[in-house]
C-alpha cells in the first residue's frame, strides 16, 4: 500500500468509477486450475507443495505475457499474519490462505487486478478484479492468464467433466464470477429479501462483502454463479451480467422510490452520516461502513456533493482492521484503531468532502 504524500493508494478496480458504478463496484472472475498428477493441498505432502509452487513460478517467468510481465510472487509461508490478512482486506487472496499459509503464495500484479492463488483449495486460482459492471474485461484477463499457464503446465482436464477441481461444485469451467454491488435502496425499502430470493431461483448466489459466510457491510453484497459445469465461460458470465443488471434496475428503482416517498427523512439521514463522519473522534468498523454507505448514497442521489467518489469508496478498504494497522506501522489495539480509523475519515473529508 502506498501512502506516499498522504495520499493512501488502492488497487485500480478502487480507484476508478466503472460501468453502472453508482451500484456495481467492481466484477470478479476467478478459475480453478489444478496440476495432472499430484494431489490437491489439503492432500498434498510439503514436498508437493513445493514442487507445485516450483513449476507455477517457472511458468510464470518464462516469456510472460503483459498481464504478468511486472507481477512479483509472495511466498506466504514468512509472510506476517497481518501482512496476510491486509491481502485478504484488499480482496487478493482468500482468508483460506491466509490462514493455512505454509507453502502457499500469491502471484500479484502491481495495480492488483491480477492476483493468483498457489496451493489455496487448488493448484492455482487466477484472478482478475476490475471496476464497475465490467465482467467481459475481467474474463478476458483471467483467460488470457489461464492460457498462458496452459502452454507451460499439465493442467488436469477430462472430456467428461471439464477442468479437475477440489470442490466438486466447481468442475467444468472451474470458473466463479461475482460482482460487487452497493444496494442500500433495496435494503431500505424491504425489497432485499424478495431479490436475494429472486438470484435464487437464476442459480445465483447472494453473500457479504467477502463471500461466503460474511455479511453485508454497507449494504455491500456479493451476487455469483453456482453452476459450472455444462456451460461455457462466456454463457455463465453473460448470465450473471443479465441478472446484476436487474439488480442494478431494481436498486435505482428503490432508490427513487425513496426520494419520492421520503426525501426530507433520506436527506436528513445521509447528512448524518456524513455530520458523525466529518466530527467523529472514535468510530468501529461496522459503524463506520453504515455511516459511508449512507454518504455514497446521498453522492449518488445529488443529496451530497459528488466529490471524488473513488477516494471515497477506496475507505471500503482502507477502514478495514489489519489495513488500518499496516498505515499505522504497529499493531494497534481495537479502541486506537477505532481512533485511527475516525482520524483516517476526518482527513478523506477534508481532501474531498
Amino acid at each position: 500500500m502506498n501512502t506516499e504524500g498522504g495520499k493512501i493508494s488502492v488497487g485500480r478496480w478502487m480507484q476508478e468509477v466503472g460501468p453502472e458504478g453508482d451500484v456495481a463496484l467492481s466484477s470478479r472472475v476467478r478459475l480453478a486450475r489444478n496440476l495432472e498428477h499430484l494431489p490437491f493441498p489439503n492432500r498434498a505432502a510439503d514436498d508437493q507443495l513445493r514442487q507445485i509452487q516450483g513449476q507455477v513460478d517457472r511458468a510464470t517467468r518464462q516469456q510472460p505475457i503483459p498481464e504478468l510481465a511486472q507481477v512479483r510472487s509472495i511466498d506466504l509461508s514468512d509472510y506476517p499474519a497481518l501482512e496476510r490478512e491486509v491481502l485478504v482486506e484488499r480482496h487478493l487472496i482468500s482468508p483460506l490462505l491466509a490462514q493455512h499459509p505454509l507453502y502457499r503464495s500469491v502471484i500479484l500484479q502491481p495495480d492488483e487486478t491480477l492476483s493468483v492463488m498457489v496451493n489455496e483449495e487448488d493448484h492455482v486460482r487466477i484472478q482478475a478484479i476490475v471496476s464497475g459492471l465490467n465482467l467481459e474485461e475481467a474474463l478476458g484477463i483471467a483467460q488470457r492468464v489461464d492460457d498462458f499457464y496452459a502452454q507451460r503446465l499439465d493442467i488436469a482436464f477430462s472430456s467428461e467433466l471439464g477442468f479437475i477441481t477440489a470442490c466438486p461444485t466447481n468442475l467444468g469451467t472451474g470458473l466463479r464470477a461475482s460482482v460487487m454491488l452497493h444496494l442500500p435502496g433495496l435494503v431500505m425499502t424491504g425489497a432485499i429479501r424478495q431479490a436475494v430470493e429472486a438470484a435464487s431461483q437464476m442459480h445465483l448466489a447472494v453473500r457479504g462483502l467477502y463471500g461466503e459466510g460474511s455479511n453485508a457491510l454497507g449494504n455491500i453484497f456479493q451476487i455469483s454463479n453456482q453452476i459450472t459445469l455444462g456451460r461455457t465461460e462466456k454463457d455463465i458470465v453473460r448470465s450473471l451480467e443479465v441478472a446484476t443488471r436487474q439488480l442494478v434496475g431494481q436498486e435505482r428503482a428503490a432508490r427513487q422510490a425513496l426520494l419520492n416517498q421520503a426525501q426530507t427523512a433520506l436527506d436528513d439521514r445521509v447528512n448524518r452520516a456524513y455530520g458523525l463522519l466529518r466530527f467523529a473522534k472514535a468510530i468501529s468498523s461496522e459503524e463506520a461502513m453504515r455511516l459511508l454507505s449512507d454518504v455514497w448514497l446521498g453522492m449518488d442521489l445529488g443529496l451530497l456533493p459528488a466529490s471524488d467518489k473513488a477516494a471515497w469508496r477506496s475507505l471500503l478498504i482502507i477502514i478495514r482492521p489489519a489495513t488500518l494497522q499496516k498505515l499505522a506501522g504497529r499493531e494497534l489495539e481495537p479502541a486506537e484503531r477505532d481512533r485511527f480509523r475516525a482520524g483516517i475519515i476526518r482527513e478523506q473529508l477534508a481532501r474531498n468532502g
